[in-house]
């Protein structure tokens, strides 16, 4: 969810929760004040009354209105206080009930005591208050509304420096050559935010091009060193007096030299490839490489009895020769020597898509970490570790997305072409 969207729910559902509430409140308080009016003008005609009796010893004469009225009757009991009644009528005019409200008090003229009946329609009273409710009601829906519309609009603003933070952010690769480099914000708290990125990727970027330069020094300053071993060791092989235990650790020298070698040249390759030293400028017909590929290996596909069934369409793609050779010259060399014996490999290629799946001779690798460098498993035999990290690495360089997953007791690589 959304940081505006999480903001909007809360900020409406409190701000209708107080509205809710305080129109209830309002309400009471408004009914209050209404009908307190109503009383004190009830208690002026009753004061009236009074003072005209006080000064002619008589009834005032009597003048009603259509929302208020007086009644007079005479009464042996005489009202110790005079009290308010609710009550109703119907009213002939409209053919309904109205409320009324009523004040009833004793007065005694000329020693006949009389009971005085003050009434009052509410009817102005409750048109006044629906009038009122209605009018609050529009009020705080129009003020929801522009809430709503100022937060969308204020909160889009305010945010949009943040999501162009984010956007740079997924755009940046360590590879750049350049640590990120994110403007200055008139904000406080996004500018930090920004700043304290800007001095993370310098540090991470420091650190990655000391690697870089290791890396390179290293597998450079490596070829002189093993030219010479090989050198030397091929020198040994040809002494014909060589006995049997020494011509087999020099053998098993040569071989971790030839080890070295293949380590060297990976990683050498990796470089380039993090350089970004190759273009993707050639027209590569990748159906060709990978029936070329399976060809060079039929003997070791012969030895080991396995059984290929490929499912090729023609496919033309912007790429790099000598990197599409490599690509599918690893994918195949894994299948092979990860298929047990008499097993299957299966490949398929599309104008979307190319599958590579083979038979596998024990469980899953671990998704997690298999085109990490250097992760092997545990039936892997010498091989440098290097393989699917290559593989990797041009996919990310060529823009495919690739996957692994292990499906039906098979090894399922599959590379998804850039659209």
């Amino acid at each position: 969810m959304k940081l505006f969207t999480k903001y909007n729910r809360v900020n409406i559902t409190a701000t209708i929760f107080t509205f809710v509430l305080g129109s209830i409140a309002f309400y009471f308080v408004l009914d209050y004040v209404l009908t307190r009016q109503l009383k004190e003008t009830l208690r002026s005609e009753q004061f009236e009354i009074i003072h005209f009796v006080e000064e002619h010893h008589a009834l005032p004469e009597i003048q009603n209105t259509r929302h208020q009225w007086i009644t007079v009757e005479r009464s042996t009991e005489i009202l110790p206080r005079p009290k308010f009644k609710n009550s109703s009528f119907y009213n002939e005019k409209e053919k309904e009930n109205e409320s009324i409200k009523q004040l009833l008090f004793s007065i005694n003229v000329a020693g006949q005591n009389y009971l005085i009946t003050v009434n009052k329609s509410e009817a102005e009273t409750e048109d006044l208050l629906k009038l009122i409710i209605l009018v609050t009601i529009g009020m705080i829906a129009l003020i929801l509304l522009f809430n709503y519309l100022i937060n969308r609009n204020l909160i889009n603003r305010l945010w949009q420096p943040f999501y162009t933070t984010i956007d740079e952010i997924k755009e940046y690769h360590v590879s750049n050559r350049q640590p990120l480099q994110l403007s200055k914000l008139p904000i406080d708290e996004l500018d930090l935010l920004n700043d304290s990125l800007n001095k993370m990727t310098q540090s991470i970027y420091k650190d990655y091009a000391a690697l870089k330069s290791f890396t390179e020094n290293a597998s450079h300053e490596m070829q002189t060193p093993l030219a010479v071993i090989r050198s030397r060791i091929d020198l040994l092989l040809q002494q014909s007096e060589l006995k049997e235990q020494s011509l087999q650790q020099i053998l098993s020298i040569e071989d971790a030299a030839q080890r070295l070698s293949k380590l060297h040249q990976s990683l050498l390759l990796l470089t380039k490839i993090e350089n970004k030293q190759f273009l993707l400028n050639e027209s590569v017909d990748i159906k060709k490489i990978i029936l070329e590929k399976i060809e060079e290996r039929e003997d070791l596909i012969e030895t080991k009895q396995l059984k290929i069934e490929t499912n090729c369409t023609d496919l033309t793609l912007h790429f790099h020769q000598h990197l599409a050779e490599i690509l599918f010259n690893n994918l195949l060399n894994n299948s092979i020597k990860y298929t047990p014996a008499n097993g299957l490999i299966y490949i398929e290629l599309t104008e979307s898509f190319v599958c590579f799946s083979n038979d596998a001779m024990n469980g899953p690798l671990e998704e997690g970490r298999v085109f990490q460098r250097f992760y092997k498993p545990s039936d892997s035999g010498e091989g440098t570790g290097l393989g699917l990290a290559i593989i990797k690495e041009i996919c990310h360089l060529a823009g495919f997305d690739i996957v692994y997953s292990f499906t039906g007791h098979q090894h399922i690589f599959k590379i998804q072409f850039k659209s």
